[in-house]
């Protein structure tokens, strides 16, 4: 596959991004799907979604997990309610990670990926190491499958998410960087922390945004790509030294306005095919 295949976050019957047709319609071949109901995670639907996909000529390159009762509304409510950290929904959620990342395998996708949650800053707090304890088990179980776990940025600052990676000390654990959750968040400059931990960066997003007026007490503002804050010229070409080469996939996180997130992707889509003939040459 040539370097920088174009891609969209797409989704079967459930979870965020865009339905597979869409992707067909916009000419990608690559999706990060995001992990269809536990009714949808079965040998018999994996060989249906593999048929599928033949036919519209897409492959998966990463499978992400999510869970019920998860909530982005503001930024308390998604230290409360996201990922692996949140102890009262700890071992369900755990037990559907695995679930995830075993279809993710029936699917012949060796990367599972997700939002672990807000991890504590002080080492000391309990919940800290219990994150650590919890993707250490999700690594040991894609281990096993042969499969990498990809964790997404946004939450912890480029030093913070150095420190866990370095504490969780798994060879098959690395980053999924998506530069807008930094601004979203207000938790680092992104091309700043994608030079930070690039060695890591195996796959991305493409997702724009801009800042709050106060970064990390407010949520930033996500927009279309190539109208925010993130500079995404100089985000292909950081990617560019870094030596990434995977795929570019646009996210935009507008579902409920379907024909709008749809004609956003696809302007998307022309300036990522600009940017990278233009670095590319």
């Amino acid at each position: 596959m040539e370097k920088w295949p174009l891609g969209v976050f797409a989704s079967i019957d459930a979870g965020l991004g865009v339905h597979l047709d869409v992707a067909k319609e916009l000419g990608v071949p690559t999706v990060h799907l995001h992990a269809p109901s536990k009714a949808s995670r079965t040998p018999e639907k994996a060989q249906e979604f593999l048929a599928r996909l033949k036919e519209l000529g897409i492959t998966i390159s990463v499978v992400f997990g999510g869970f019920e009762g998860e909530s982005y509304a503001d930024i308390p409510t998604t230290a409360r309610t996201v990922g692996l950290v949140p102890p009262e929904t700890r071992a369900a959620r755990t037990a559907e990670m695995k679930e995830i990342a075993d279809f993710a395998r029936q699917l012949g996708v060796d990367v599972v990926a997700l939002h672990v949650g807000f991890v504590p800053h002080d080492k000391t707090d309990s919940r800290y190491g219990d994150a650590v304890a919890v993707t250490q088990e999700i690594c040991d179980h894609c281990k096993a499958n042969g499969q990498r776990l990809h964790l997404e940025t946004g939450q912890e600052s480029p030093e913070g998410l150095l420190q866990f990676h370095a504490d969780v000390n798994r060879d098959n654990l690395f980053i999924n960087f998506d530069p807008a959750n930094m601004i979203l968040y207000g938790s680092g400059e992104p091309i700043d922390a994608l030079k930070k931990v690039g060695q890591y960066v195996r796959s991305i997003h493409c997702k724009d945004a801009k800042w709050a007026a106060k970064p990390g007490e407010e949520w930033g503002a996500e927009v279309p790509l190539g109208e925010g804050d993130v500079n995404m010229e100089a985000f292909l070409r950081t990617l560019h030294e870094i030596g990434y080469d995977g795929p570019l996939t646009i996210e935009r996180e507008i579902p409920q306005e379907p024909a709008r997130q749809k004609e956003e992707i696809g302007r998307g889509v022309k300036l990522l095919e600009e940017l990278r003939a233009k670095i590319l040459g």
